[in-house]
């Protein structure tokens, strides 16, 4: 069963889901949260009860990684040229102006760093609070601070020197105990975006420890992720999610996906995938096998023991592509800002207490 809306008169950001996922939603206790370039938007995807979806799309340019401290809860935010890092308020969210009593949590905007224009992709807090970066446009991973643009800490063996021409589409990145181990990439090219000629069959992950590749053959994968110790990876190009033996470079198809699939997180058995429309028009994208299937964008929920699809959740307007797919756990209504409008100014935060300011009167 699907709740779908009424075609005639959709609304931005109009989505249908299966019946089942506000409960699932419910029951886990979590919110979705998906980002998308295309739209230029953070989406927050939250049960409103146990039979409908409310989701809060906020404005960023051109978001993508999406990270989340693990012990600060913290959440930090690639976009265009920046990264930025929010700290949660449950007292700010109680008691936020226009909505009060409405919201569990509301990630209000501490730090910016101003990376430049990176093509930042996947993004992490790492051991002791490390911003990690898979740096795309300069092939490499990095740490980012409040000192450099970015601080190379790992580049692929035969990338000979750190240049903007996106080499080889350095990409995905998973970590270990906090540590980079895993990265992705769509070739072993080292010239100027050279992985673009046989973009479906020369992808790679690497070992980060060993500086070693592991698979290669790969068509186009995005990100890796270790999960109870075992790597998964999405085969964009393929609609596949694969698990990988680490020890004989193959792997073992779990699901396929009709779409491109980009964007993955775990949560309690459940995993989250983002699918993505395919640009028809795309050089790159346009040739792909399944192209013509790839027509949808939206969230497939799979449930990892079983590898069983359990529901989905499809954009019908305003969104075609997602790269980031975070799941907020203990989270069922949150809210952020952006630094976009004024409305993070009112809110403050120190050690003991929170302040809204009161709007000013016009005299």
């Amino acid at each position: 069963m699907q709740h779908k809306p009424s075609e005639t008169s959709l609304a931005p950001f109009s989505c249908q889901y299966s019946a089942q996922i506000p409960e699932l939603l419910s029951r886990l206790g979590c919110t979705i949260a998906i980002s998308t370039y295309q739209a230029g938007k953070l989406i927050f995807l939250s049960a409103k009860d146990e039979n409908s979806l409310v989701q809060l799309p906020r404005t960023f340019p051109k978001p993508m990684g999406i990270a989340e401290h693990p012990t600060s809860g913290q959440l930090a935010l690639a976009c265009k040229d920046e990264v930025i890092v929010f700290s949660n308020s449950l007292d700010l969210a109680h008691h936020y102006p226009a909505a009060p009593e409405k919201y569990d949590a509301l990630y209000m905007p501490r730090v910016t760093y101003h990376t430049g224009p990176l093509d930042i992709h996947d993004l992490y807090f790492g051991k002791n609070g490390q911003l990690l970066a898979v740096n795309t446009l300069f092939s490499c991973i990095v740490a980012i601070d409040d000192q450099y643009n970015f601080s190379p800490i790992w580049k692929p063996p035969f990338i000979d020197q750190l240049v903007s021409e996106d080499r080889c589409h350095l990409n995905g990145l998973a970590l270990k105990d906090g540590v980079p181990a895993y990265a992705t990439a769509f070739n072993q090219g080292n010239s100027f975006q050279s992985w673009r000629e046989n973009i479906t069959t020369t992808g790679v992950i690497f070992d980060l420890e060993s500086n070693e590749t592991v698979v290669t053959g790969l068509a186009m994968p995005h990100s890796p992720r270790l999960f109870d110790n075992s790597l998964y990876v999405l085969l964009s190009a393929t609609g596949e999610l694969v698990r990988v033996d680490l020890n004989s470079g193959k792997y073992e198809v779990v699901i396929k996906l009709d779409g491109f699939v980009r964007g993955m997180d775990l949560y309690k058995d459940y995993l989250f995938i983002g699918l993505s429309k395919l640009r028809k028009n795309s050089s790159t994208f346009g040739k792909l096998n399944f192209a013509e299937k790839a027509n949808e964008a939206g969230i497939a929920i799979i449930h990892l023991p079983t590898g069983a699809m359990v529901g989905k959740i499809t954009y019908l307007t305003s969104l075609d592509e997602i790269y980031d797919v975070h799941i907020l756990g203990n989270k069922m209504r949150p809210n952020i800002l952006n630094t976009l409008s004024s409305d993070y100014k009112q809110g403050l935060m120190i050690p003991e207490a929170t302040f809204w300011a009161k709007p000013e009167l016009n005299h």
